[in-house]
C-alpha cells in the first residue's frame, strides 16, 4: 500500500466515477483501476461497488475512506512543515476555474507563481461554479475562480473581483436595439442565448425570471462569451451577458442594462483555508494580478 493508491482511492470515492477520478489525478482510467484493484487485493476486500453507473463505496470502503484521507493529510503536513522550516514551498495546488471564463490575470498569477515556486505542481480544472464550490468545501480543490449571484458562498473565504449587473445584447435592427429601456418582460418575447446552469450569470437570470413567474425561451447555451456574442450578432437570440463582457462586442451588439434585475453577477476567488504556505503565496500573486480589476 502506498500514498498514490490512497490518493486514487479517495479520488474515486469523491468523484464516484473512475473517469473523473483519473482526470483529477492526471493518469489513465486503466491506471487508476489497476491501482485500486491492487489496493483491494492487499486489503483483502472490495472497496467499491461497480455494478451501477455510479461507483459507490462498499462497507469496507466507507470504513477505509476517512483513514485514507487522514494518511494523505498527514503526509502533506510533513512536507509543509519541512518546507516552512527550509523556506521552500513544495507540493501540489489544484485551482478551479468556472467554465467559459478566460480571465488572463489568473493565468498571469499562475505563471508568476510557478516561476517563483517550481517545486509546486499546479493543476487547473474547469467546471461549473456549483461543483467548484462543492469541491472547495470538500478540500479537493484549493482555490477556485467562480461566478455567483450577488454574494460569495457562506463558510468560505473569498475575494470579489467583479460585481456587475446583467445586460441584454442585440444586433442592429433587432426590435430591442431601439428601445431606451429593457425589462425582463421585454426579453421573454424573444429567444435567449446565455451561459449554462451552474454559472453566476445564469443563476442571476434564472432567479430574476422565477421571481416574476416568467419563463424565457433559452434557445441556445454556450460556455464562452465570444460564442454567445457571435450567436446574438447573427440574430439567433438575445444575449445575456455582464456589462464588461458586452462592452467587448459594442462594435456589433447594442447592450441594455436589464432594468429589473438588480442582483449583480459576481466573479470571485474562493478558498477554504489559507494555512498552506502555497495557497497563501498563490493568493498574493492573484491579488497582485487582479489589482487592475474594479471589484465594485
Amino acid at each position: 500500500m502506498d500514498l498514490r493508491q490512497l490518493e486514487y482511492f479517495v479520488a474515486v470515492a469523491e468523484e464516484q466515477n473512475f473517469t473523473r477520478a483519473a482526470e483529477r489525478v492526471h493518469i489513465s482510467q486503466s491506471g487508476v483501476s489497476a491501482q485500486i484493484r491492487q489496493l483491494e487485493r492487499e486489503l483483502g476486500a472490495e472497496l467499491f461497488d461497480r455494478s451501477a453507473r455510479t461507483v459507490t463505496l462498499t462497507v469496507a470502503g466507507k470504513a477505509a475512506l476517512e483513514h485514507a484521507r487522514s494518511a494523505l493529510a498527514a503526509a502533506g503536513a510533513i512536507g509543509q512543515v519541512v518546507g516552512e522550516v527550509t523556506g521552500l514551498i513544495r507540493g501540489r495546488l489544484t485551482v478551479g476555474m468556472v467554465i467559459g471564463c478566460t480571465l488572463t490575470p489568473l493565468f498571469d498569477a499562475l505563471a508568476t507563481f510557478h516561476q517563483a515556486h517550481p517545486g509546486v505542481e499546479i493543476s487547473l480544472v474547469e467546471d461549473s461554479s456549483d461543483r467548484l464550490i462543492e469541491k472547495v468545501r470538500a478540500s479537493t480543490i484549493d482555490l477556485a475562480l467562480i461566478g455567483a449571484a450577488n454574494a460569495t458562498p457562506d463558510g468560505l473565504d473569498a475575494l470579489t473581483l467583479i460585481s456587475e449587473r446583467l445586460v441584454a445584447a442585440v444586433p442592429a435592427g433587432h426590435p430591442l436595439a431601439k428601445q431606451r429601456r429593457v425589462a425582463l418582460r421585454d426579453l421573454v418575447a424573444h429567444p435567449i442565448v446565455c451561459m449554462p446552469r451552474g454559472t453566476g450569470m445564469r443563476t442571476v437570470f434564472d432567479q430574476a425570471c422565477a421571481a416574476q413567474s416568467l419563463q424565457p425561451t433559452i434557445a441556445l447555451q454556450a460556455s464562452a462569451a465570444d460564442a454567445i456574442a457571435d450567436l446574438a450578432a447573427r440574430g439567433l437570440a438575445v444575449a445575456i451577458l455582464s456589462d464588461s463582457m458586452a462592452a467587448r462586442y459594442r462594435d456589433r451588439l447594442t447592450a441594455h442594462t436589464i432594468d429589473d434585475v438588480d442582483t449583480p453577477a459576481v466573479l470571485a476567488l474562493i478558498w477554504k483555508s489559507a494555512h498552506s504556505p502555497g495557497i497563501r503565496e498563490l493568493l498574493a500573486y492573484c491579488r497582485q494580478a487582479f489589482i487592475k480589476l474594479d471589484p465594485t
